[in-house]
């Protein structure tokens, strides 16, 4: 049985805090593989920022080649929109029925204490379990996750590096070449993104 945690985000673009982290999951943590899932642009709400599906993927797949155990999924760009979590693990378990997968969330400390309002949340959590990693944030984890089995705290580093502080930093003309893996800052300075 071949464990995958699954990292979603929109990766706007992807920074060293993503793969630091993906990475420390990936070698410090009972998962065999992590997988990015980038989140797809909502045809509902179209963000100027937000660079197009096949751009964000494009640099996922870059960084990831010289990590053998980190992969880029593409899995939600074919679901319907607006998308939940809980959907896209239902579509994994159909598109690998035959394989011996077995899917987990990774997710920040700062969505655990939202997860309570997350769809279907229950359903998540009684058949997949979470891999936590710290952030720093306001508010508290709720007691019904406490102590629960299927939610694991992996004592990950605390990277607080934000896609939005690097494209508005970048937009400014500051040098943000150090907050991104050196595939990325390539992509996005020959594309020309994220400039004002």
């Amino acid at each position: 049985m071949k464990k995958v945690g699954l990292f979603f985000g929109t990766f706007n673009p992807i920074h060293i805090g993503h793969l630091a982290i993906a990475n420390h999951m990936a070698e410090f943590s009972p998962l065999d593989e992590v997988w990015f899932v980038i989140t797809p642009q909502s045809p509902f709400k179209t963000q100027k920022s937000l660079l197009a599906n096949h751009h964000r993927y494009q640099m996922v797949y870059e960084v990831v080649q010289d990590y053998p155990k980190i992969k880029p999924s593409k899995i939600e760009f074919d679901l319907p929109q607006p998308n939940y979590t809980v959907n896209t693990l239902v579509h994994l378990h159909e598109r690998y029925a035959t394989k011996e997968y077995h899917f987990s969330l990774i997710m920040g400390e700062d969505n655990l204490k939202g997860f309570h309002k997350w769809k279907n949340y229950e359903t998540i959590l009684e058949n997949h379990e979470l891999y936590v990693y710290p952030r720093v944030s306001e508010g508290s984890v709720s007691h019904q996750f406490e102590g629960h089995a299927k939610i694991h705290w992996v004592d990950a580093p605390i990277m607080e590096i934000s896609s939005t502080f690097i494209r508005k930093q970048h937009a400014l003309g500051k040098n943000i070449r150090p907050l991104l893996p050196e595939k990325v800052w390539e992509y996005i300075d020959q594309m020309n993104f994220y400039r004002n």
